[in-house]
């Protein structure tokens, strides 16, 4: 009896994936679980206040970066609201920036609007029940390793690195590629 075939999540491996990635123009994503590893860092001040402290992936910053070379358009849509995010969001040039959205899909309309995108031109990397919203609508529904399992039984695509450790990198590499745009993305790359 041949050995059991094993279901590969290769990107290579998954001619769908390619298809579907190859049409991407607008790439979004969560933030909390998705650029950062969903911890949230509260500093206690000597006033009583607190300071939010978050990491993020130095390969989700240069992955980002590739995406604006190959003339993708970006975007965030999270639930908190935090400076950090702020200040990432403008290092990496993310073009898009919904902060303190409980619920997404207005924010998701507006960029499509903004855009001039259909749903089969745009990605969304999500991990969480919030996310389900939009993940259910795109053309390109991508789960982080880490994702609820909801999350994951909608997507296309599950990475193989957890949120904030790459996973954000992991999907623009499959799109940029998919477009046969790499070569000249990743020459120019910007530190």
């Amino acid at each position: 009896m041949p050995p059991k075939k094993k279901h590969t999540n290769r990107p290579a491996a998954n001619p769908a994936l390619s298809l579907r990635a190859k049409k991407i123009r607008v790439l979004l994503f969560d933030v909390d679980g998705v650029l950062t590893d969903g911890r949230i860092w509260l500093l206690s001040r000597r006033d009583g206040t607190a300071s939010e402290i978050k990491g993020f992936s130095a390969y989700d910053g240069a992955g980002l970066k590739l995406a604006r070379a190959a003339g993708l358009r970006t975007g965030l849509i999270t639930g908190r609201e935090s400076s950090a995010v702020s200040q990432r969001a403008r290092e990496c040039e993310i073009e898009f920036v919904y902060q303190r959205k409980a619920t997404k899909i207005e924010s998701y309309e507006e960029i499509l609007h903004i855009t001039g995108a259909d749903e089969k031109e745009v990605a969304y990397v999500g991990d969480d029940l919030p996310d389900l919203s939009i993940l259910k609508r795109v053309g390109l529904a991508v789960a982080v390793a880490n994702a609820a399992p909801e999350v994951k039984s909608v997507a296309h695509y599950v990475t193989a690195r957890s949120g904030g450790d790459g996973a954000v990198r992991e999907v623009i590499e499959i799109i940029v590629k998919a477009q046969g745009k790499w070569a000249g993305a990743s020459e120019n790359a910007k530190a």
